[in-house]
């Protein structure tokens, strides 16, 4: 019949334009998809560098130069502190290791210049100790010993007089002893101890006050 016919010439054309509508609308789509992930992450891109600048004026060099806020930089803090003189029985070792804990931290403090004016004082006190960790189980004698040094120290303000740091540090340090004959080995061997361990305990208070200057606690 006539419209029979008409119906099936027109629904080869009907097809084509169904089979391109429906081509089409996927390509479009996966457009506009691919431009709204790109556009997700240029947000996400410029959310983080947004957050790094403002993170990064939180924090500055321990030991720069110029301070961020325009107060005193470490340094010019550190070398106004006063260093007490350390207390110990005259003529012994531990006399000699107090001398060598301050003067290690009058150098980090000052880097070998002139001290600030006095601001605060730096009172610590020490006490050694020597133990064996290997003995030769034929003579009974040590082939290791170690050697350590407890201290605790404070930092008084001197202004007001407020202690504003209190604090405990030790260091433990081995050595050897090549043969009970060789004593002159062994001194040497308990002097590089003694001197690693004092300069552990004037690095642990250093960072200690350093921590007090910069944060504040």
């Amino acid at each position: 019949m006539w419209w029979h016919d008409k119906r099936t010439d027109r629904s080869p054309f009907f097809a084509r334009a169904g089979a391109e509508h429906r081509g089409v609308a996927p390509a479009s789509a996966a457009l506009a998809h691919g431009r709204v992930v790109a556009q997700a992450r240029i947000i996400r891109a410029a959310a983080a560098l947004a957050i790094a600048a403002l993170a990064g004026g939180c924090f500055q060099p321990l030991y720069g130069e110029q301070s961020p806020t325009g107060g005193p930089v470490l340094r010019d803090q550190l070398s106004a502190v006063d260093v007490i003189q350390i207390q110990a029985p005259k003529g012994t070792d531990e006399a000699r290791i107090a001398v060598e804990i301050r003067n290690a931290l009058l150098y980090d403090f000052t880097g070998g210049g002139y001290a600030a004016p006095p601001t605060h004082r730096l009172k610590i006190a020490m006490n050694s100790t020597r133990s064996a960790i290997i003995v030769d189980v034929h003579t009974s004698r040590p082939d290791v010993e170690n050697y350590g040094i407890n201290a605790t120290y404070s930092l008084t303000e001197i202004g007001t007089g407020n202690v504003v740091v209190t604090g405990q540090t030790f260091a433990r340090v081995s050595y050897d002893i090549p043969g009970q004959e060789q004593r002159f080995a062994r001194v040497r061997g308990l002097r590089d101890a003694e001197l690693r361990a004092a300069r552990v305990i004037a690095d642990n208070i250093r960072s200690r006050l350093a921590s007090y200057f910069i944060a504040g606690t």
